[in-house]
């Protein structure tokens, strides 16, 4: 059981190597309490007493993929600082900087394009995160992604674009935007 002093968040199962299972499940149900409430502080104290960056939940969600996906900004910040990885994926490939897309997150995706995520990076379904902003008609996100270089006419495993999805999920800012990149191309 951890504490609520960020200093002393309770003994850590990762680092006793006698621990039994349900210390680790407790240390794990924490983590990811922190991560999606956004308590940095407490997620800090966690990773200083050794937590892995790579835990994941059952759907091989990330520290990283859940914070970023909830949204916040510092514990994002946290585990970027620390070393997590912005292009592992979860169990359906898909990434951080995917997460922030569809969330609509400007702060985050910029951290995260920041940080080294891949602008064009797809998942096994060949979707973009610009595909992703595009479905969902997140325009500001869209415009950075264009802005970080992400190619509009890139396609994926059923050779549909960020244009297809916008036009297909009824995104029409998305899709006039998309459109006007189309018609500017000779």
């Amino acid at each position: 059981m951890s504490s609520n002093d960020p200093k002393n968040p309770g003994p850590s199962p990762t680092l006793d190597g006698g621990a039994d299972d349900a210390a680790v499940l407790e240390l794990a149900r924490t983590a990811f309490s922190h991560v999606r409430t956004g308590d940095a502080l407490q997620l800090g104290a966690l990773l200083d007493a050794g937590l892995s960056l790579g835990l994941r939940n059952e759907r091989g969600d990330s520290l990283l993929m859940l914070a970023s996906y909830h949204g916040h900004v510092d514990a994002t910040r946290l585990l970027l600082e620390r070393g997590a990885d912005p292009e592992l994926t979860n169990d359906a490939g898909q990434t951080p900087l995917a997460g922030a897309a569809f969330k609509g997150n400007l702060a985050i995706t910029t951290l995260l394009l920041d940080r080294g995520a891949r602008v064009d990076g797809a998942g096994p379904d060949g979707r973009t995160p610009l595909m992703f902003a595009a479905m969902f008609d997140k325009l500001e996100v869209l415009e950075l992604l264009l802005q970080r270089g992400a190619n509009p006419e890139q396609r994926d495993a059923a050779q549909r674009t960020a244009r297809d999805y916008a036009r297909s999920m009824g995104a029409q800012r998305a899709a006039a935007r998309l459109e006007s990149l189309s018609s500017q191309t000779p």
